[in-house]
């Protein structure tokens, strides 16, 4: 018998498995919200987070073995935790005890502006979104994500703390569907 844990949701980085070391994991979709871009006062760029919508996003279930929420926590703590409605998750892993998902915590918030996406942090979620879900996922991600800004180019020096390194076929991806939206990019 699989053990059982609580589990978190990931929606962006979290989605890229070569960014924590969080197992079991699997791929999910969840029911009821949507990703979104959320500038804060934490730093000059936005992070990637979820608000209740009519939507669906696709993200990765993982466990949190033995409850230990310390070390994750502290990874995420722009975000506050919440606990998800195992019902929302198609499908819901068997071995998850409960669900939670970081969302920007509401004291950090700013109204949208238009400082840039990190293209080092985009480039990682987009990694891991094709590694889960193929190129049809990269293109989910796309769609269902809102708030889109300009595109800080920083790979050549990269200030995304957990930034991996891309294939050019990665780079090319990422790319495409950010021109496909029409998203400016500025030089670092």
């Amino acid at each position: 018998m699989t053990p059982r844990h609580p589990a978190f949701f990931g929606y962006g980085s979290l989605v890229n498995r070569a960014t924590h070391g969080h197992a079991p994991a699997a791929p999910a979709r969840l029911a009821g919200w949507r990703r979104v871009w959320r500038h804060t006062a934490l730093r000059p760029w936005p992070f990637l987070s979820v608000e209740p919508g009519t939507a669906g996003i696709d993200g990765l279930v993982a466990a949190v073995p033995r409850g230990d929420w310390a070390a994750l926590d502290l990874r995420e703590s722009a975000y506050r935790r919440h606990p998800l409605d195992p019902g929302l998750l198609s499908p819901a892993p068997d071995w998850a005890t409960r669900a939670e998902i970081y969302a920007v915590d509401p004291a950090h918030a700013l109204a949208p502006r238009p400082l840039p996406i990190l293209l080092s942090y985009l480039d990682t979620v987009v990694q891991g979104f094709l590694r889960e879900f193929g190129e049809e996922g990269v293109a989910r991600f796309f769609a269902t994500t809102v708030g889109w800004t300009a595109l800080l180019d920083d790979r050549a020096a990269p200030l995304y703390p957990r930034h991996q390194p891309l294939t050019a076929a990665e780079r090319a991806l990422a790319d495409a569907h950010a021109e496909s939206l029409g998203l400016p990019r500025q030089r670092a």
